[in-house]
């Protein structure tokens, strides 16, 4: 009780002291000063209670301030994904390409986001020349620590400037092969035939050759076998000829032709060459092989 009684006269003094003071204003450094000065106990902490007190006002004008712009963020993020949506739509009726597509949509949600931010900072009194020197500052920073990002974002706009290749396309670049599924800021991402996602820098592939597959309508197979020296070549060429004119997806109006590609110590290497359709490319291989291996062991050609 005593304890209570005790803080209560400090807080009526407090208050008493506050009236006086009126007008009067109560930094952070007049608080240390007081702290570090040789006073009462009793003394300081009136003090700070005089302190904290005289804060009242302008913390509660702030807190309303905090609750406006934690709400305009919040409506704030609303209106960007509304903009995501209708940004998105404007450019599927213009028919624009699905790879800027993506790319542009990156880009937009990047912008529309910093535009949000610098909305909350003006809300909360930040300057807006204050934080475009701060993010010249931090850009700066960044760029010199993140030069592979910033190849990689350079890297996409080419890529979309020059377009080697789209999505849906089927390339060859850095090692890896696989269909295009999208074109972001910094990655491209391959789908390849085991269905396997790769994640390759941009910057890697505007560095790298790029074989792109998917340009031309038609591709050629070649298929590569081995058969003994013992095997008559022109029965071989008749044999594989006859499997390729009666491949339902071989393209029957382009040349075809069953060659020797090479001759090695124990076997001989030869190709089968024919047009096929793009999307019929795969398929198309994997059934020839299979008929080529079978076709050629029925008819006693050695082929091990």
């Amino acid at each position: 009780m005593v304890l209570l009684s005790r803080v209560y006269n400090i807080c009526l003094l407090a208050v008493e002291d506050i009236t006086s003071m009126a007008g009067s204003e109560i930094n952070l450094e007049d608080v240390g000063k007081v702290i570090n000065s040789e006073v009462s106990n009793e003394e300081k902490t009136n003090f700070i209670i005089q302190y904290i007190l005289a804060q009242r006002e302008p913390l509660l004008n702030y807190l309303k301030t905090l609750i406006f712009a934690v709400a305009v963020f919040l409506i704030g993020r609303r209106i960007v994904k509304a903009l995501l949506k209708m940004t998105s739509k404007a450019m599927e009726r213009k028919e624009v390409e699905l790879s800027v597509q993506k790319f542009g949509m990156s880009f937009a949600s990047f912008a529309y986001n910093i535009l949000l931010v610098f909305i909350i900072a003006g809300i909360l009194g930040v300057g807006t020349s204050s934080i475009v020197a701060m993010l010249g500052s931090a850009g700066l920073a960044i760029g010199l620590a993140l030069q592979d990002s910033m190849s990689n974002l350079a890297g996409g706009v080419l890529i979309l400037l020059l377009k080697p290749f789209k999505v849906g396309d089927y390339i060859i670049t850095s090692g890896e092969e696989g269909t295009v599924t999208s074109i972001d800021i910094f990655y491209t991402r391959i789908h390849t035939t085991d269905n396997k996602v790769v994640v390759i820098p941009n910057g890697t592939i505007s560095g790298s050759n790029v074989t792109n597959t998917s340009n031309q309508h038609e591709r050629m197979l070649v298929l590569d076998f081995m058969v003994s020296y013992s095997a008559k070549t022109s029965d071989v060429r008749s044999l594989v000829l006859g499997i390729l004119k009666t491949e339902e997806h071989i393209c029957q109006d382009k040349d075809m032709s069953v060659v020797i590609c090479s001759l090695n110590p124990l076997r001989v290497k030869m190709q089968a060459k024919a047009w096929v359709t793009n999307s019929e490319y795969w398929i198309t291989k994997f059934a020839l092989l299979e008929r080529i291996k079978d076709t050629l062991m029925e008819n006693g050609i050695d082929i091990s």
